[in-house]
């Protein structure tokens, strides 16, 4: 048991040492950003995006779908575009739904 909790604890130290991510609506991004997209990226939509804090370097991670092709493009801080991090084709999915809260209930007394 004790093991099960150091490990735990190590999990979640490592969670917060990550970068931050925070959700971006398509209509806050940068011009630079949608103009190198519908430049560059033809046919392609932004499906979403992402403001990545990691060491106070801020960076955009951007999603863009095709049919069935999706790739992840990242700009700096400034709309410049610095890579494409990878392209999937397949079918798209579709996000996943957030897991249900657990009910709780006080235990009866008798």
């Amino acid at each position: 048991m004790k093991k099960l909790l150091f490990i735990m604890v190590l999990v979640m130290g490592g969670l917060v040492v990550n970068a931050q991510r925070t959700p971006v609506k398509i209509v806050d991004l940068q011009k630079s950003i949608t103009d190198n997209i519908a430049k560059d990226y033809v046919g392609f939509t932004i499906k979403e995006a992402t403001k990545v804090v990691d060491k106070n370097v801020v960076t955009y991670d951007v999603v863009v779908v095709k049919g069935t092709t999706q790739e992840t493009l990242s700009y700096d801080n400034t709309g410049k575009f610095l890579k494409k991090m990878g392209a999937k084709a397949g079918v798209a999915k579709p996000a996943p739904k957030p897991a249900p809260k657990p009910t709780t209930t006080k235990p009866s007394t008798i």
